[in-house]
């Protein structure tokens, strides 16, 4: 193979990777590795339920949040990126339940995770309209506050945490209906 063939072959191959983005099984972020989902939803009985470890740190618009501070609250947690083409997909599915589900006490709070600064995850939440804030986690340190139960391994996964303070629900990957959301949070309120 001829020098300039086989640097052909290998800039479409790291073409390929880079844009097999996280909407598959495994791919590159920005100079990371990670797992996209695929839509996995699993529900936990009540006597399954385990309160993850402390989620916490400063927003894309400088304020400290924490996830204790909305105890007694459902909360949906949505982790996220903006170089994440799947993440851009479930945008408009998630800021429909979140306007449909906020009014009645429901709490959003996005997980912004691997992007390379702020700016990019804000511009991200101007263009799609998106109404709650997001902790600025480009490390994922938020995302071990999870291990051991319904853990947000890929980008995007959307955890639901019930009203006691514990980890209630999942979808592991892109929210791919408003509605579905909804419903979901719906059954952890109940």
């Amino acid at each position: 193979m001829t020098r300039t063939r086989r640097t052909l072959v290998l800039a479409l191959l790291a073409l390929l990777l880079a844009t097999a983005g996280c909407g598959g099984s495994h791919g590159t972020g920005p100079g990371t590795n990670f797992v996209g989902g695929d839509g996995t939803i699993t529900e936990l009985p009540v006597a399954k339920r385990h309160t993850p470890g402390p989620v916490s740190g400063t927003t894309l618009e400088g304020t400290h949040v924490s996830l204790s501070q909305y105890a007694g609250k459902v909360v949906v947690i949505n982790v996220w990126g903006s170089w994440c083409p799947p993440c851009r997909a479930e945008s408009a599915d998630l800021t429909k339940a979140a306007n449909a589900l906020m009014p009645q006490g429901v709490v959003f709070l996005g997980i912004n995770t691997r992007d390379s600064s702020a700016d990019n995850a804000l511009s991200f939440e101007r263009d799609h309209g998106v109404p709650y804030s997001s902790i600025y986690d480009p490390g994922g340190r938020n995302l071990l506050a999870f291990h051991g139960t319904l853990s947000p391994n890929a980008i995007p996964s959307t955890v639901i945490i019930d009203a006691q303070g514990r980890v209630a629900a999942s979808i592991i990957g892109q929210v791919t209906s408003t509605q579905t959301l909804i419903d979901l949070v719906e059954d952890v309120q109940k």
